[in-house]
């Protein structure tokens, strides 16, 4: 597994690693697996984000669909979440999303999700992939009168809205709030959501021009919106995207950063209170804070962590029959609204806890408190994150770094999924102690992995 998916799709810079060639085959090879040969055609919804490739391979994604008979419809511009959703509401056999999430605008890439909204599982991506390599070949392409159609979907963007509104049943009227939409797909969408839903906004960030998204901005650079937050008087809450809004961080009225464990901590606990918590249980993953247990074991909640990725969380979910999870990186599920990571239902479902508590956000994020952390990611070969998993020295540091730390602290140290990374996380009772273990531990993967 791995040799084109990630553990988020099909990622890399476009017109480069991600070609039109590639989107092409994608295209024929996910149609062929993922649709049913009784359906003469079917139909395959495409979304993007603000990207400037995503124009061109949305049009390749689309050919190839088209070349083996599929129905397409374009979303347009849309969330992720979006596409999760309209992909069973418009009884489609599958959806697409073109985008690279938090990546600058040169990268780009491919998500697909199943009929039923789900991502992919990895014996279909695997089927996928060996299509595209020619390890199996595709069917006779299908007679002239067979090739496949496109058309748009106007109302797209209203149909999303209108569902993640269904979520919410408290107005944010004299709610003031501030959104850093990272100058993508959010840009389309966020403006009239929480309008409509009663909170007056602050736009940032939400003039997308094919090379601004996730400038600088939107949920992996905060900078921006907690100066705004700081400096405009009566701000309540700052709320951050990602390029295609299937994560969110928040900012409380102090300025001070609100991160996913954080939101899942406020938003378990009130699910708990009203006994919407399904089995007592929140899904995260090895790389959610120490302090995060620490509030599930406090408050009767149970804690599974699962491998890095939305996905993985979700495998879980569905697995045992949870109903809530996420990520530190701001990936929350509901999965009794949501087949997917929903940045804008998690600021809306977090917002209507705030009104209906009448409490602000600092006061609420109490609930958790914060163990120190250290993360870095350190750039390495293809062969530096194979070489990862045999290296002798790499894994008595790690163990070393562990040792030391003890019931205090914990140490994960994990290749990318989406990237040429390692990432170290060390946790401890003190940031100069994570840092120290965490600087060791990087010297180390350095000299022997790059």
């Amino acid at each position: 597994m791995g040799r084109l998916f990630g553990t988020d799709g099909i990622r890399g810079i476009a017109n480069r690693d991600l070609t039109c060639e590639l989107a092409t085959k994608l295209g024929r090879a996910a149609a062929t697996v993922l649709t049913s040969k009784d359906t003469r055609h079917p139909r395959v919804i495409i979304g993007k984000d603000t990207r400037l490739s995503s124009d061109m391979l949305e049009s390749a994604m689309a050919a190839g669909l088209c070349s083996v008979g599929a129905s397409v419809v374009l979303l347009g511009v849309v969330p992720t979440p979006a596409v999760a959703y309209l992909v069973e509401k418009y009884k489609a056999d599958a959806g697409v999303m073109i985008s690279a999430s938090h990546n600058s605008y040169e990268y780009n890439g491919i998500k697909i999700f199943s009929g039923d909204g789900f991502k992919l599982p990895d014996d279909l991506e695997e089927r996928i992939e060996s299509i595209i390599l020619g390890e199996v070949q595709l069917p006779e392409p299908p007679a002239d009168s067979d090739i496949g159609t496109v058309r748009t979907a106007p109302n797209a963007l209203r149909d999303y809205i209108e569902h993640v509104k269904s979520t919410v049943h408290f107005s944010l009227d004299g709610l003031e709030i501030a959104l850093d939409c990272a100058n993508g797909s959010s840009s389309m969408t966020a403006e009239t959501l929480f309008t409509e839903l009663g909170a007056k906004v602050h736009m940032l960030s939400d003039k997308p021009n094919g090379l601004n998204i996730n400038d600088n901005c939107g949920s992996t650079h905060m900078e921006q919106l907690i100066e705004y937050v700081r400096t405009h008087e009566g701000v309540d809450v700052g709320i951050a995207f990602d390029g295609d809004a299937d994560r969110c961080l928040a900012v409380d009225e102090n300025g001070d950063e609100v991160d996913g464990d954080f939101i899942m901590a406020i938003c378990g606990l009130d699910m708990k209170s009203r006994g919407k918590l399904r089995k007592d249980c929140i899904v995260g993953t090895i790389m959610t804070n120490l302090g995060f247990v620490k509030f599930c074991e406090s408050n009767g909640i149970r804690f599974a962590a699962t491998k890095v990725g939305d996905r993985y969380v979700l495998e879980e979910m569905l697995l045992e029959g949870y109903c809530f999870g996420g990520e530190q990186s701001g990936h929350v599920i509901f999965r009794d609204f949501a087949t997917t990571g929903d940045g804008q239902m998690t600021a809306a479902q977090l917002l209507s806890i705030l009104k209906r508590r009448d409490a602000k956000l600092s006061s609420l994020r109490t609930v958790m408190d914060r163990y120190p952390q250290t993360l870095e990611n350190i750039r390495v070969s293809q062969e530096g994150k194979l070489a990862f998993y045999t290296s002798v020295r790499v894994r008595k540091a790690i163990e070393a770094a562990q040792k030391a730390l003890g019931d205090n602290g914990r140490v994960v140290v994990r290749p990318s999924g989406t990237e040429p990374l390692l990432r170290v996380m060390v946790e401890g009772p003190t940031l100069e102690t994570t840092k120290e273990h965490c600087d060791a531990l990087a010297a180390v993967i350095r000299e022997e992995l790059t």
